[in-house]
C-alpha cells in the first residue's frame, strides 16, 4: 500500500511535484522532440543550393569576354576568375566532411550557403579584377561544402531502401547544372549584364539558407559522431579539439597546386613552364606526403582508410571516370559547335538539353530498378557505363555535315548511359559501409568526381590542341602548293572575288585565306573526334571493373522502415 501511495502521490495529492518528471521524460526522446519532415523536402532544400553551387562552375565561362572588357583588363587576366574559384573549391572539397563534424553538418552547410550568397554579391559589383579574384576564392571556399554536405544529409535522412531515389535527384542535379551554366550565361549576358551571372545567385541562396534553417537538422546519431574529433588533451582535460593542422595544409596545398597545373598547364605550355613544373612537384609533393600522414593520424581530414573497402575503392574509381566524361563532354560540345558550326552560346546549350531531359526522366526509374531489386546495381552500371562509351564513339564519327538533330541524339544517348550511372554507382559506394563512415565517405566520393572534371577538362583542351597540330602538320604535307586541284579551288574562289569587286591581289590573298580556314576547320574537327574516341575507349575500358564490386544484400523496405 505505501508503494501505491508513493505511485499515487504524484497525480491526486503532490502536484507540484509533476512538474520535473515530464521534462526527464520529454528530454530523453530526441528523434521525437522535433516535428518529422518529409525526406523529399528535405532532399529538394539541400539540392537547391549545390544545384546553385554547380551551375556557378561553369556559367561565367562564356562571359569572361564581357568582364575582361568592363574591368579593363586581357582575357588571359579574367581566366583567373575560372581557375581561383576551381582552386579554392579542390582545396575545401576533401576536408569539408571534417569540417562538418567540428561545426555541425547544418551549421557549417548554412555557414557554406551564406558565404557563397554573400560573396556572389560582391562578385557582381566588383569595380576591379583584385577584388573579383578574391571574391571568387571565398565563393569557391562556400561553394566547395556544399555538395558533399548534400550527398551525407542525403543519405542520412533516407534509409538504405529509398536512398536510390535520391541519389536520383542528385544526378539530375550534378549533370544538368554544369551543361545549362554556359547557355544561361549565355542568355544572361547578351540579354542583360554580365554582374547578373553572379547576382542571380542571391534569392537562390536565401531562398536555401530559410528552407535549410527549417527544415534540416543534424540527426542524432551524428552528434555521436562528432565526438571523434575532440579527445582529451595534454592536460588531461576531456572535449579538446584536435585539429590535424599538417593534414589540412598538406592537402590544401597540394590541391590547390594540382588544380593550377590542370587549369593553366595549356595556358603556359605545360612543362616548358617553370611555374607549372613548380607546381607539379608541389601538388604531386604534397598529395603524396598527405596520403601517408593521414594514415597515420588517429583523426584524419581525410580517411584513406576507407578505401580498403572494395565496393567503395571501386566506386570512387567510377566517380572519377563520371566527371572525366561528364565535364569534358560538356566542355566540349559547346566549344565544337560554336567554333566550327557557328551556334549561338544558346543554341549549344539547346543541344546538350535533349541529354539533361534523358536524365531527368529516367533517373528515376533507375533508381525504382534497384530500390524494387528487379535488377542488381552492378549490372545495371555495367550497362550503363557502356552505354555512355559507345555514345562517346559515336560522337567521333561525326563530320562537318553533321546537322543538330544527330548531336542532340547522340547528346541523348549519353544521358541514357548517366541516367543509369549514378545511382546504381551510389549504392555500391555505400553498401559496405557503416552508418558513421558516411558522412567521411560523401567527401571521398566528390573529392574524386570533381578530379575527375579537372582532369577532363584539361585533358580536352590539351588533347584537342596537340592533335590538331598533328591533323595539320599531316594534312598539310599531303597537299603541294602546286596541286591542280588545290590551285584550282584557289583560281576559282578569286575570280568568283573579283566578279564581285574585289583587286585581283585581294581575291587571291584573300582565297588562300579561306583554303587554310578550310584546313582549320577540317584538322579541329578531328582533333574533336579524337578527343570523343579516346574518352570513349577509356570508359570502356573501365567497364569490367564493375565486376569486381562485392556482391551485397538491398536493404529491405520493410527493414528500412521507421
Amino acid at each position: 500500500m505505501a508503494s501505491e501511495a508513493v505511485l499515487e502521490a504524484p497525480v491526486a495529492t503532490a502536484p507540484a511535484a509533476a512538474p520535473p518528471a515530464p521534462p526527464k521524460l520529454d528530454s530523453t526522446p530526441k528523434p521525437n522532440s522535433r516535428p518529422v519532415i518529409n525526406p523529399w523536402v528535405i532532399a529538394l532544400t539541400v539540392t537547391l543550393a549545390t544545384f546553385m553551387e554547380l551551375l556557378d562552375t561553369s556559367i561565367a565561362n562564356v562571359s569572361l569576354p564581357y568582364i575582361a572588357g568592363g574591368l579593363g583588363r586581357s582575357y588571359d587576366e579574367v581566366t583567373w576568375i575560372l581557375t581561383t574559384y576551381l582552386v579554392a573549391n579542390a582545396v575545401v572539397l576533401p576536408m569539408s566532411a571534417w569540417l562538418s563534424r567540428v561545426f555541425g553538418r547544418k551549421n557549417y552547410y548554412m555557414a557554406c550557403v551564406a558565404l557563397f550568397t554573400i560573396t556572389s554579391f560582391f562578385c557582381g559589383i566588383a569595380p576591379s579584377l583584385g577584388i573579383m579574384l578574391l571574391a571568387r576564392v571565398l565563393q569557391g571556399i562556400g561553394g566547395g561544402g556544399l555538395a558533399p554536405v548534400e550527398q551525407a544529409i542525403l543519405v542520412d535522412t533516407f534509409p538504405p531502401a529509398k536512398r536510390a531515389s535520391a541519389f536520383a535527384l542528385y544526378t539530375v542535379a550534378i549533370v544538368t547544372a554544369p551543361a545549362i551554366g554556359p547557355v544561361l550565361g549565355g542568355w544572361i549576358t547578351d540579354n542583360y549584364n554580365w554582374r547578373w551571372v553572379f547576382l542571380i545567385n542571391i534569392p537562390i541562396g536565401l531562398l536555401s539558407i530559410f528552407l535549410t534553417n527549417r527544415f534540416v537538422h543534424d540527426p542524432d546519431s551524428y552528434a555521436e559522431e562528432r565526438k571523434t574529433v575532440r579527445s582529451a588533451g595534454n592536460n588531461g582535460k576531456p572535449g579538446k579539439l584536435k585539429v590535424d593542422g599538417i593534414g589540412i595544409a598538406l592537402i590544401g596545398l597540394g590541391s590547390a597546386a594540382l588544380e593550377v597545373l590542370l587549369d593553366r598547364g595549356q595556358i603556359d605550355d605545360w612543362f616548358g613552364s617553370r611555374f607549372i613544373t613548380s607546381m607539379f612537384v608541389i601538388g604531386i609533393g604534397c598529395l603524396t606526403t598527405a596520403v601517408f600522414w593521414e594514415l597515420r593520424h588517429p583523426d584524419p581530414v581525410i580517411d584513406f582508410h576507407m578505401l580498403k573497402v572494395r565496393n567503395f575503392a571501386l566506386a570512387n574509381v567510377f566517380y572519377f571516370v563520371f566527371g572525366f566524361g561528364l565535364f569534358a563532354s560538356t566542355t566540349m560540345i559547346p566549344q565544337l559547335l560554336q567554333s566550327l558550326y557557328g551556334y549561338r552560346a544558346i543554341d549549344a546549350g539547346l543541344v546538350l538539353g535533349p541529354g539533361a531531359l534523358v536524365i531527368t526522366f529516367l533517373a528515376p526509374i533507375g533508381a525504382q530498378l534497384v530500390q524494387r531489386g528487379f535488377i542488381k546495381p552492378r549490372i545495371l552500371l555495367f550497362g550503363a557505363v557502356m552505354v555512355v562509351g559507345i555514345s562517346f564513339l559515336h560522337y567521333s564519327h561525326f563530320n562537318l555535315d553533321t546537322d543538330y538533330k544527330h548531336y542532340a541524339w547522340a547528346r541523348a544517348l549519353q544521358g541514357l548511359g548517366y541516367a543509369f550511372f549514378f545511382v546504381p554507382l551510389s549504392v555500391i559506394a555505400y553498401s559496405q559501409l557503416s552508418p558513421a563512415q558516411n558522412n567521411k565517405a560523401s567527401s571521398l566520393t566528390n573529392f574524386f568526381r570533381n578530379w575527375g572534371g579537372s582532369f577532363g577538362i584539361a585533358f580536352i583542351t590539351t588533347v584537342s590542341e596537340r592533335r590538331q597540330n598533328f591533323h595539320q602538320s599531316r594534312v598539310g604535307s599531303n597537299i603541294a602548293a602546286s596541286s591542280p586541284p588545290l590551285q584550282q579551288n584557289i583560281h576559282q574562289t578569286a575570280a568568283y572575288l573579283q566578279t564581285h569587286g574585289w583587286a585581283p591581289t585581294d581575291a587571291v590573298n584573300a582565297a588562300y585565306a579561306r583554303v587554310y580556314e578550310q584546313l582549320h576547320a577540317q584538322t579541329q574537327l578531328l582533333a574533336f573526334m579524337d578527343c570523343f574516341h579516346i574518352i570513349g575507349i577509356i570508359t570502356l575500358i573501365a567497364a569490367p571493373l564493375v565486376l569486381l564490386t562485392k556482391n551485397f544484400k538491398p536493404a529491405s523496405k520493410s527493414s528500412a522502415a521507421h
